[in-house]
């Protein structure tokens, strides 16, 4: 039986990806939502799914298989038991635990076909869908002008985020805003009984039910023995450490993390915003992460007999050559590291390049003084239109959650 996970590099050929096409929740954010639902603007839906239809099809057409999340989470919910549950877990993570509003959302969602309720509740549920005339305190006291009782989900198409895979397993994130901490329960629910994952035991290195941060696009699967993973905006130390102890004790493979300290701001929110493998020996790199002689705060963590052991860098180049052996490596710097063009393009997430084979890779069109750069390295560029799906703040790499990469040849 063909593995259901296998993802052991960021450029091996790209052969199954998760992607959400984007939806009506979408359309559900407004001006004064978009801090809530983090949006630092509002995508014109139509053209969005042109955009995002043109990067499903790019996939296709080289020899990517391409699921929907909506789908597998409906296929994952057929059985009534199971989809209850989720109903109910949904809600509960939703603000209502139990109450008259609990129970008229669990009857509401209950008369949905699966495929229908998945995106029902990825869409948002207003409270005049529901045949209430008062609701609870809660939701009275809290803000009655508010349109929603469970909000939208227009994140979810960045479906890199909520989970992660990594060798033959996975982590599933306990993400940092509470706008998004929801989005990681479809995942779960997919691994536990979608009958692809369900009969083959996927392993979990990391699950959603922790403390502490972690998200997808911080997650760099280097080759099959080392990550690197950012810390960030959205990515504290302390999960970096307890997801390094997971794999280190698990029999995952993988016997080294390196921790890259990234800027906490919301431009640089993930590591693969501003860094980037394309190629064995390629990376982009945006110039703003390191200091005029190319340095960076890292940490490479081990197994040791007594926990983990930390060593601290600063120059990433040499611990990139060093860990990866490599002789010599290329650092593709942004916009060519113009200070217009390199900050003006990674807002557009110039570096989020999505590798779909070494050496090939799936970027924005907008970003073109960084794609010539690319070209110019040697890379096959392939660009996706970018007007729309551009500003929810994430590339190609964000939009898709690889779950099969064929293995690198030694």
């Amino acid at each position: 039986m063909t593995a259901s996970i296998n993802v052991k590099s960021e450029i091996g050929k790209l052969t199954t990806v998760i992607l959400k096409r984007p939806g009506k929740e979408i359309e559900n954010i407004t001006p004064a939502t978009m801090p809530r639902l983090l949006f630092d603007d509002i995508p014109y839906l139509p053209i969005a799914q042109k955009e995002h239809d043109q990067f499903a099809e790019i996939l296709k057409q080289n020899g990517t298989e391409v699921l929907y999340l909506d789908d597998l989470a409906a296929e994952a919910l057929k059985d009534t038991n199971v989809r209850q549950k989720f109903l109910q877990q949904m809600i509960a993570e939703s603000g209502f635990k139990q109450g008259k509003t609990a129970d008229a959302l669990q009857d509401y969602l209950s008369g949905f076909a699966p495929l229908a309720m998945v995106q029902h509740i990825m869409e948002g549920i207003r409270k005049e869908e529901l045949p209430l005339k008062t609701f609870d305190l809660k939701n009275i006291s809290e803000n009655n002008d508010y349109p929603f009782l469970m909000d939208p989900m227009p994140n979810l198409y960045f479906t890199r985020d909520p989970a992660a895979s990594i060798g033959d397993g996975l982590s599933i994130n306990r993400m940092t805003f509470t706008a998004r901490r929801r989005e990681s329960l479809f995942m779960e629910y997919i691994i536990a009984h979608h009958q692809r994952f369900a009969s083959q035991r996927v392993r979990v290195w990391r699950t959603r039910n922790h403390h502490t941060r972690i998200e997808g696009g911080d997650e760099l699967v280097l080759n099959d023995h080392i990550l690197a993973i950012g810390v960030s905006q959205r990515t504290s130390a302390e999960a970096i450490q307890d997801i390094a102890g997971s794999l280190f004790e698990n029999a995952s493979g993988y016997d080294t993390v390196i921790a890259i300290k990234i800027p906490n701001n919301h431009a640089m929110m993930h590591l693969d915003t501003v860094f980037t493998m394309v190629n064995y020996d390629q990376f982009t790199v945006h110039p703003a992460i390191l200091t005029k002689q190319g340095q960076i705060d890292s940490w490479i963590l081990h197994p040791a007999k007594d926990g983990i052991s930390i060593e601290h860098h600063r120059d990433l180049k040499q611990v990139l050559k060093t860990v990866l052996d490599l002789d010599d490596l290329d650092l593709i710097p942004t916009g060519n590291g113009d200070p217009i063009a390199a900050p003006r393009e990674q807002w557009n997430d110039g570096s989020n390049t999505l590798a779909i084979a070494p050496g090939e890779v799936v970027t924005y069109n907008r970003n073109y003084v960084s794609n010539e750069i690319l070209r110019k390295h040697g890379l096959k560029v392939h660009e996706i239109l970018s007007s729309e799906l551009s500003r929810g703040r994430g590339g190609p790499r964000c939009m898709s959650m690889p779950l099969i990469r064929e293995d690198l040849k030694k």
